[in-house]
């Protein structure tokens, strides 16, 4: 680890933040991502969650915290504008919606809108999901670079052509692929040179979602297009 700046302390808690930036680690994962003895990782670690700088997920991984993603959306046009765009595509069709972005080998929920009755998916803003089922997943592969799409899809739960038709189509449905019983309908968000950097997604229960409505599409295309814009300079 490079501790250029003279203030250690300083360089390895920037060296642990950059440590979970693609994905969630463990605390053996911090150590052998940074180079920190274990007990200044773990101390610098619960430091950094006690100021919500970091966070832990379901299976105890650290990964950024709230208040370091809040942060983030004062510089990051995509996080400023993504909670708007969900709660205003909640309330027009009813139903969940989150945008996801790519790390590495998942997708990070960077902003999601609940129902206020119904089924709730319950996927909190910062988890981390699999990139190998989900209509989201799909959406963030569709248009990754040959190679990296053809990686994208071992063991996952869709297929080169499911990919080309959502290129064709401009979206994607899934029906239970994720979790049985929830569908959902995704589009990509490009930024300002056109390159997909999120996916925006509605779920629901399979009833709802099977077949998504004219009306229901229609807002999730228009979201998805309004977010885009709302990147560019």
């Amino acid at each position: 680890m490079d501790n250029g700046s003279g203030v250690g302390v300083i360089d390895k808690t920037v060296s642990l933040l950059a440590a979970v930036e693609d994905e969630p680690g463990s605390l053996a994962d911090l150590v052998e991502r940074t180079g920190i003895p274990r007990p200044t990782a773990h101390r610098l670690a619960v430091a950094l969650e006690h100021h919500g700088l970091l966070e832990r997920d379901g299976d105890g991984r650290f990964r950024h915290g709230a208040l370091l993603q809040r942060w983030g959306g004062t510089a990051d046009p995509l996080l400023g504008a993504a909670q708007g765009a969900v709660l205003a595509l909640r309330d027009a069709t009813g139903v969940s919606a989150q945008v996801y972005r790519r790390h590495g080998a998942h997708r990070q929920c960077i902003a999601a809108a609940e129902p206020a009755t119904g089924l709730r998916d319950g996927v909190p803003v910062g988890a981390y999901l699999s990139m190998q089922a989900g209509s989201a997943a799909q959406v963030l592969a569709a248009w990754l670079p040959a190679e990296q799409r053809a990686a994208s899809l071992r063991s996952a739960a869709f297929s080169a052509s499911d990919l080309e038709q959502v290129r064709a189509r401009g979206y994607a449905h899934s029906i239970g692929q994720r979790e049985p019983g929830v569908a959902s309908v995704s589009a990509p968000v490009r930024d300002r040179a056109g390159v997909v950097v999120a996916a925006l997604s509605i779920s629901g229960p399979i009833d709802r979602l099977q077949r998504p409505s004219r009306t229901r599409l229609a807002a999730l295309l228009a979201a998805a297009a309004d977010l885009s814009a709302s990147l560019a300079p």
